[in-house]
């Protein structure tokens, strides 16, 4: 997800949830063509965590535990698209945590099984 104006409209007129140190802001779109996964972004801010290298890590940590958590987040789309109108999903995964340790990748996928099983299209 690149586009400027895809981005602007997920963070305006999408829905968003917050966990511990994880945030999730998506949208769905009622017209395009059905998708099994999500175009998804993954941010970490400087004000968050002003080393580059920390945030690379952070951002690698958020990559690898949607990679692992895919097969529930299709499962979940599935569920929830029963009772929706299905489409494209745009999704944002953005590191909350200001300083302290980058948490652990079973934090980080804990808390995004945690995320998604609140994700509600409707």
């Amino acid at each position: 997800m690149r586009k400027r104006a895809v981005i602007s409209l997920l963070f305006t007129n999408g829905k968003s949830l917050k966990g511990d140190f994880l945030r999730i802001a998506y949208r769905s779109p009622a017209e395009g063509p059905e998708s099994v996964f999500p175009s998804v972004m993954f941010a970490v801010s400087k004000k968050t965590l002003p080393s580059a290298v920390r945030r690379n890590r952070a951002k690698r940590m958020m990559r690898e535990a949607y990679r692992l958590e895919k097969p529930f987040l299709a499962q979940r789309m599935r569920e929830t698209f029963l009772s929706a109108v299905p489409g494209p999903v745009d999704m944002v995964l953005l590191y909350t945590r200001r300083g302290g340790e980058i948490p652990a990748l079973d934090d980080f996928r804990r808390e995004f099984r945690v995320l998604v099983s609140q994700i509600r299209f409707s």
